[in-house]
């Protein structure tokens, strides 16, 4: 069974997904994306791992809180793994470029594939694949949209 709690912030709503006692991912509530199509799947609960799953969002989203302290699971190669691995190394406030992560991950050529790895992360702002730039500064390629990369980026560099 997966479990749902959702959290209200400035940019809308977000669901944290539990299953199994670990958090397995992020959903966008006001969006109409692939990350959403499957929300109505969740049972709305108040489990003790969601209660603080929330209260530790709305301490990131109240610039109090730079590190998580949740048990995750995410599905994926060990490629994309090794990516996720990598992005929770990104200290907050900073960012990397998909080179730089494809060097962390001892495979420079890897850039676009770093990027799709990225794309695949289920639990985006807890594993902060927002933190990834492309290598001319830019923001691209972000699943919740650039919006809220940028809300993100801009959040973490207040706070920092």
């Amino acid at each position: 069974m997966k479990y749902i709690k959702y959290v209200d912030f400035k940019l809308g709503k977000i669901g944290i997904v539990e299953e199994n006692g670990k958090i397995v991912k992020i959903v966008i509530i006001n969006k109409n994306d692939e990350n959403n199509k499957n929300a109505d799947d969740f049972v709305e609960k108040d489990t003790k791992l969601l209660v603080k799953a929330k209260n530790e969002l709305e301490e990131y989203f109240d610039g109090k809180r730079k590190e998580f302290d949740l048990p995750l699971k995410q599905e994926g190669t060990e490629f994309q793994k090794k990516v996720w691995n990598a992005l929770s190394k990104i200290p907050y406030g900073e960012t990397r470029t998909y080179k730089e992560i494809a060097k962390m991950i001892g495979n420079e050529k890897a850039s676009r594939a770093v990027g799709m790895a990225n794309n695949k992360n289920n639990i985006p702002i807890i594993i902060p694949c927002h933190r990834v730039i492309g290598s001319n500064g830019k923001l691209v390629g972000y699943a919740l949209g650039l919006d809220m990369k940028q809300y993100l980026l801009d959040l973490e560099i207040k706070n920092k």
